[in-house]
């Protein structure tokens, strides 16, 4: 199908896009890599005034370790993750999530922003960035403000996002010495949306036990659920298999699936509990830790 007619607009600064967001009060929609935005013109389930086209903004484009922060621009390319050294050797996470997202075409169009702006409760990314406590970084008019991403997801596609805002980074605190994360998740085919999906990260300190934790989940709510249950459970302990498989348990109980012809809920709270111990796993692995 063909979209309803719309405006076009390639701002080539982020303060022009805000005003343009401002100048159509709502009724516009950001533009980055189009993989969910344009098939929802289409069947006209959306049908904005006006497109923002956010991809020739060049200080939206970046991924780099700055401070204690490892930042990403909102139109950082999926791919650009795949192909990072910096992530693959301190944020596998990220590679981890990259790599199973679609296909390459998608890929080397999808951005960062675009992915945790559409809300979709199946997508990988947004589960990765929580349990790596990631922020992001908001521009509207006049002002701007940071998120916990924990506080971003609202509900299914909704997000804390107003409409004349404009989600312009995701900031992680960067990697420590200890640290190991890592995110699989369960799919039909390759490429496909998670059945379930669990990302996990971890930071020993000096004694081998686990200072910090962060265990999420896609798939499986309405949004990516953050499984703080989980994780506090694993705090300030020496990890083994009886710790791991206590934090297993408590992830799937807060996890929130519907049954549906991928699965029922039982199934799906089940996978949790397995991928939650994979990923634990791999996670002190990449950590230097054997369970």
């Amino acid at each position: 199908m063909i979209p309803p007619p719309f405006e076009y607009y390639a701002p080539r600064s982020i303060d022009e896009a805000v005003g343009l967001l401002h100048r159509f009060e709502g009724d516009a929609k950001v533009l980055a890599g189009g993989h969910s935005l344009l098939p929802l013109m289409k069947l006209r389930l959306a049908r904005p005034r006006a497109l923002v086209d956010i991809q020739r903004i060049p200080s939206l484009a970046y991924l780099r370790e700055e401070g204690a922060h490892l930042r990403i621009g909102a139109t950082t390319r999926t791919s650009e993750l795949l192909e990072s050294p910096i992530l693959r050797q301190s944020y596998p996470i990220l590679t981890d999530a990259a790599a199973e997202i679609a296909d390459p075409l998608v890929r080397n169009m999808g951005t960062v922003g675009g992915n945790l702006c559409h809300g979709d409760p199946g997508n990988d990314l947004p589960a990765c960035l929580l349990a790596l406590g990631a922020e992001v970084e908001v521009a509207g008019p006049g002002s701007s403000r940071i998120l916990r991403l924990s506080d971003f997801y609202r509900d299914t596609f909704v997000t804390a996002l107003e409409p004349t805002e404009l989600l312009v980074g995701v900031r992680v605190p960067r990697a420590r010495l200890g640290q190991g994360n890592a995110y699989h998740k369960l799919e039909k085919r390759t490429g496909d949306f998670a059945i379930a999906g669990v990302a996990a990260n971890l930071v020993l300190d000096g004694s081998g036990r686990i200072g910090t934790a962060g265990i999420a989940l896609t798939g499986v709510g309405p949004t990516a659920i953050l499984a703080e249950a989980a994780a506090a459970v694993l705090v300030g302990r020496s990890p083994d298999e009886d710790q791991i498989a206590h934090a297993a348990r408590l992830a799937s109980d807060s996890a929130q699936p519907a049954s549906d012809l991928r699965g029922s809920v039982e199934y799906k709270r089940a996978m949790v509990r397995f991928l939650t111990r994979q990923v634990l796993e791999r996670a002190l692995a990449r950590a230097g830790r054997a369970v």
